[in-house]
C-alpha cells in the first residue's frame, strides 16, 4: 500500500465533505437577525432564523440547529424561558445568549447558555470565536448538559385569598402542577422545592417581569363592575 508524504498532492475525492454547521438565530428584531445571517453564513455556517421563542421551537424541530444565538429579551416567549425549555429538551444543542441589557462577556446568573454576547457592546469577531469555541469543545459541554437538571422557568401568578405571593410550579418528572407561595423577588435565582406528588426535587427560577392571571380575571379588569364592553356600535 502506497504511503502520503507531507508533499504528496491529495486529490480532493480524498478530502472528507464535512457537512455544515447549522445555527439558529433568535431575536425580535429584524436588523439584527440580518447581520447575525450575514456574518455567520459569511463564516459557512447554515442559518436560519426566528422571531421568538415560540417560533424558534418550531424551527428548532424543522431545522434541527447545532448552536442557537438567542436574545433574552423577546414578546410572547422571552429568551429565559426559550433556553430553559431547550436545555430540557435538546440538552445536546449548544448555546449562546445575547442581549443589550448587561454590561459583562459572562453569562448572566440564571441564564442557560454557553456563552454570552452583548449587542451593542461586543464585536461580531467576538461571537464567531464564542461559537468556534463552542463547536470545539461541544462534546465536554453536553457532557455537562446532561448531568445537570435545568431549572425552569415560571411566570408569577399573583396573590393568593389571604394576599400572600404564589407560583404555580409543574414538576419534571411526574408533569404535576402544584402551587407555592413566594416571600419575594428573588429575579434570575435558581431556587429548588420538592414536588409534593412525587418528591423529586425541582429546580425554578420565578420569572418576575411576567406574570399569569385567567382570562376571566383579565376580562373584570377590562370591565369593572357596572360596565360593560364596547361593541363599537354607536347607538
Amino acid at each position: 500500500m502506497a504511503h502520503l508524504s507531507p508533499d504528496t498532492e491529495v486529490p480532493k475525492c480524498f478530502v472528507p465533505d464535512l457537512q455544515k454547521r447549522r445555527i439558529l438565530v433568535v431575536d425580535d428584531e429584524e436588523c439584527i437577525r440580518a447581520v447575525f445571517t450575514v456574518v455567520l453564513q459569511h463564516e459557512g455556517y447554515e442559518v436560519a432564523t426566528a422571531q421568538d421563542g415560540f417560533d424558534a421551537l418550531l424551527k428548532v424541530s424543522q431545522f434541527v440547529p447545532d448552536l442557537i444565538i438567542s436574545d433574552l429579551n423577546m414578546p410572547r416567549m422571552s429568551g429565559f424561558e426559550f433556553l430553559s425549555v431547550v436545555r430540557r429538551r435538546f440538552p445536546n444543542m449548544l448555546v449562546v445568549a445575547s442581549s443589550g441589557a448587561y454590561a459583562t462577556g459572562v453569562v448572566p446568573i440564571g441564564v442557560l447558555a454557553d456563552a454570552f454576547f452583548a449587542k451593542g457592546q461586543d464585536q461580531t469577531e467576538g461571537l464567531l470565536n464564542s461559537v468556534a469555541n463552542l463547536f470545539n469543545t461541544s462534546a465536554a459541554r453536553a457532557a455537562c448538559h446532561l448531568a445537570e437538571s435545568a431549572p425552569v422557568w415560571i411566570p408569577r401568578n399573583g396573590k393568593d385569598s389571604n394576599g400572600v405571593p404564589y407560583i404555580v410550579i409543574t414538576c419534571t418528572d411526574c408533569l404535576r402542577s402544584f402551587p407555592l407561595n413566594v416571600s419575594g423577588e428573588q429575579n434570575s435565582e435558581v431556587l429548588e422545592t420538592l414536588c409534593l406528588f412525587c418528591s423529586s426535587k425541582v429546580k425554578y427560577i420565578i420569572d418576575f417581569s411576567r406574570s399569569v392571571s385567567s382570562p376571566l380575571g383579565r376580562r373584570a379588569e377590562a370591565f369593572p363592575v357596572g360596565s360593560a364592553p364596547r361593541t363599537g356600535v354607536s347607538a
